[in-house]
């Protein structure tokens, strides 16, 4: 066993992992699993900067995982930082700050890292089992699309997230139907990047990651309030995807702020993460999504293991 924590830090959010890893069994058992709303890829799409009072949250979530990680124990870390950060021009300050708190560099990866590591994450425990999949891992300011067996093959990262198109296009509430063709416009573009490199239409099973596929996977079953283990691995089909996203698309804040599954972090930027799921599974042609709950902080877990 070797304890190690992985920190994911995100366009909207940060979280942590502190788990034992086990390479001889492919078994990560969970110490502590946390995230935090911190939104560190604020306004970056039009300043092209980090925002000081992101970099504030950012840093105050960071002293409270120091804290955790020094509790536990932990061995090893990893903090591996993501689109905002590799699109910022004032960077540097992110990584000073990061390292004054935590004692690591945080590495700010490409966009195809990214895409290695959520593969892994999303699809250790089901490897072997003789599946191909497709895993979208649709985040703040990027979404990574790969495709594997046991191990990830090609893969590609294309600017659209969340944050980024719910900021570059949305200025009503809900959406007007010139900001859902825009952000449908986008999307379609975006799609067509990866396809360049990614096959989208092959028979594969569709793996579904991070917040946005896991609530829209919430809403979907109905859950009274957020739950890690019904929403893992539950298969979640394009029909229902749909009407969850045309709910999403025609509800006020105050409505999506009610639905008991929403993280207040996502209330905003929610609407745009289900058209971006939505669109896939119609371009790719997916009768169902499997959403995971295991991600990119899984696979840096991993890495460090």
């Amino acid at each position: 066993m070797t304890r190690v924590a992985a920190i994911d830090c995100g366009t909207n959010s940060i979280r942590l992992l502190v788990a034992d890893a086990d390479p001889a069994t492919g078994e990560l058992t969970d110490l502590d699993r946390r995230m935090t709303i911190v939104r560190l890829g604020q306004d970056v799409d039009r300043t092209g900067r980090l925002a000081p009072e992101a970099l504030e949250r950012t840093f105050a979530a960071c002293k409270e995982y120091a804290e955790v990680i020094k509790a536990h124990g932990a061995r090893h870390t990893r903090f591996v930082a993501t689109s905002a950060s590799r699109d910022a021009e004032n960077r540097d300050e992110f990584v000073r700050g990061v390292v004054d708190i935590l004692g690591v560099e945080p590495e700010v990866i490409t966009g195809d890292q990214e895409a290695e590591f959520s593969f892994a994450g999303a699809t250790r425990e089901l490897a072997g089992r003789g599946g191909r999949y497709l895993v979208v891992d649709i985040g703040g300011g990027s979404t990574e699309f790969v495709v594997g067996e046991d191990h990830a093959g090609a893969a590609r990262s294309v600017d659209i997230g969340c944050v980024r198109l719910t900021e570059r296009h949305v200025r009503h509430d809900p959406l007007t139907l010139g900001e859902i063709t825009a952000i449908r416009a986008d999307i379609a573009a975006a799609l067509d990047l990866a396809e360049e490199t990614v096959p989208l239409t092959e028979d594969r099973t569709l793996v579904g990651l991070a917040g946005s596929v896991t609530t829209v996977g919430g809403i979907a079953l109905g859950l009274d309030a957020y739950d890690s283990a019904a929403i893992h691995h539950s298969r979640i089909t394009a029909e229902r995807v749909g009407e969850v996203a045309a709910m999403l698309l025609s509800s006020t804040h105050e409505e999506r702020a009610a639905i008991p599954v929403m993280h207040p972090g996502r209330v905003d930027v929610i609407t745009a993460g289900a058209l971006i799921l939505h669109e896939v599974m119609r371009r790719t042609g997916a009768s169902e999504v499997v959403a995971s709950e295991h991600d990119i902080l899984d696979g840096i877990a991993w890495s460090v293991a």
